[in-house]
């Protein structure tokens, strides 16, 4: 479908044309006519499938055509300072051939950048693209005006109630009026997400677009390597091949200067992005790897969700994401826009079962490669099936009374064994196989070894905890400063 089909104002449309677009995406076609007749929605969506574009084109189009003195017409919510930019940045090219205005609000700024802030919040500006805390901390001082508001439009929200946004989210709705379009995107589809739908929409569409699985373009494999071998395997994996544009994904900021400084010493132009930087550098690192000025963008998560960057050309998930849904966005990084693209990630014997959680939700086995020469085989892929704590839960209750210490690990449920039952990734992709990293010339089929039942180890009844109430303990593998301090 193209975008000349919508009947959009003659704005929009010059503004389209000149930044080269021409035929909507999925994600386009079934949003923009559902707003555009003024619906509230959730439209559920892959990173880099338009999604930014499917709620900005019908929106600045409702508002030329119903054009309004003064007040703020739309606020956006977006979970990081990056994406808020980002959407600020595209909202001003829509918007290059109208007199709409906008200002993107998030942290990391000076006492400058507040007093800007504030005086367009008090002036009125049509678009406020914001950050919750920062949002909310202008709402409690008193002088935002949200009483002209038309639209609210969550972004990635997915994302913002992983990091710790409801409750803000919740008390800025608090300031809008009640007759208002809202608009909900995101990259997942979490009972949590459904539960704020119920809550923020009123008789909402609910769109989904190929939900929780990976681009078609993007081509995945993985290699089985033990902690102390990675950064080897990353040279060995890219060392003389034609990959202009690499982010490498890992999960602490210590590992991130860990990876710069070593790609350094092995003569790699990289350089690091994470919270612990100022937000011009950061801002300049990203306009610098997007023009191609250095090849290696090592990040934290927070670069995983809405930067638009096109033509990466390999995506390292360097440790595997926490959360089986992640892996979707990092991965996202790559194959944006139809391209296609690589994205290879590396399992060491702890994270062999979020992986095998990660295969399950995409339904898809992927490839696991033997390592380049000179860089040590890797533990065998052998994942324990371990059940979650609702599965033990209900095992529990399920089980005799007598048996209530047995707990049957037997990893049999919704697992394919046979290489055979799953999409093949790499046949007849002449792409696949020239690119050179690490992709076999011929395919094995993958063997994993399960243990078909293992037995929870006897322990001393701990009488202080409710009875078939397991003790929780925090991951400390997983205690990481950026997941948590819902850092803007």
């Amino acid at each position: 479908m193209k975008f000349q089909e919508f009947n959009f104002e003659k704005e929009i449309l010059e503004s389209i044309e000149a930044m080269g677009f021409e035929n909507a995406s999925p994600i386009q076609e079934q949003a923009i006519p559902a707003i555009l007749e003024k619906k509230d929605l959730i439209a559920c969506a892959q990173t880099g499938t338009g999604k930014t574009a499917a709620f900005l084109l019908p929106v600045l189009n409702e508002l030329i055509k119903t054009p309004a003195e003064g007040g703020i017409k739309v606020v956006i919510l977006a979970p990081t300072r990056e994406l808020a930019l980002q959407i600020d940045q595209q909202l001003e090219g829509f918007s290059y051939f109208t007199d709409l205005s906008s200002i993107p609000i998030y942290g990391g700024g000076n006492g400058l950048d507040w007093e800007n802030q504030r005086k367009a919040l008090t002036k009125g500006a049509d678009f406020i693209v914001a950050t919750p805390g920062k949002l909310l901390g202008h709402l409690h001082m008193g002088y935002v005006d949200m009483s002209d508001l038309e639209f609210l439009i969550l972004d990635e929200a997915d994302r913002m109630l992983d990091m710790g946004f409801y409750d803000d989210i919740r008390q800025i709705i608090s300031y809008m009026p009640e007759e208002k379009q809202s608009l909900m995107f995101s990259a997942t589809m979490p009972k949590k997400i459904k539960k704020l739908a119920q809550e923020v929409l009123r008789d909402y569409i609910n769109i989904e677009i190929a939900v929780s699985k990976p681009a078609e373009g993007v081509l995945q494999a993985a290699h089985l390597v033990y902690d102390d071998d990675k950064v080897q395997l990353i040279d060995a994996l890219i060392q003389g091949k034609d990959l202009p544009s690499i982010i490498i994904f890992s999960s602490t900021k210590s590992k991130v200067n860990n990876i710069e400084g070593h790609l350094q010493d092995c003569g790699y132009d990289a350089k690091a992005i994470h919270s612990d930087l100022e937000q011009d550098e950061r801002e300049e690192r990203l306009l610098a790897f997007r023009n191609k000025q250095f090849q290696i963008l090592v990040a934290t998560d927070i670069m995983a969700r809405g930067i638009d960057i096109d033509s990466i050309s390999l995506v390292v998930n360097y440790d595997v994401p926490q959360d089986a849904e992640d892996y979707v966005h990092r991965v996202g990084r790559t194959a944006r826009a139809a391209n296609s693209g690589l994205a290879i990630t590396f399992i060491n014997k702890e994270d062999q079962y979020k992986f095998l959680r990660i295969e399950r939700l995409i339904d898809t086995e992927v490839l696991k490669l033997p390592n380049p020469a000179g860089v040590r085989p890797g533990p065998e892929y052998t994942p324990i099936n371990k059940k979650s704590s609702k599965e033990k839960k209900n095992n529990y209750q399920n089980k005799n009374q007598d048996n209530r210490k047995d707990y049957n690990y037997q990893n049999t449920d919704n697992i394919k064994t046979n290489q055979s039952d799953y999409p093949s990734q790499i046949d007849n992709n002449s792409e696949a196989k020239d690119s050179g990293v690490g992709w076999p010339i011929l395919k094995q089929d993958l063997e994993q070894s399960f243990e078909p039942v293992k037995k929870r180890e006897e322990k001393t009844p701990n009488f202080d905890q409710p009875l078939g109430r397991p003790t929780i303990r925090p991951n400390k593998d997983f205690i990481e400063e950026d997941y948590y301090t819902g850092e803007e």
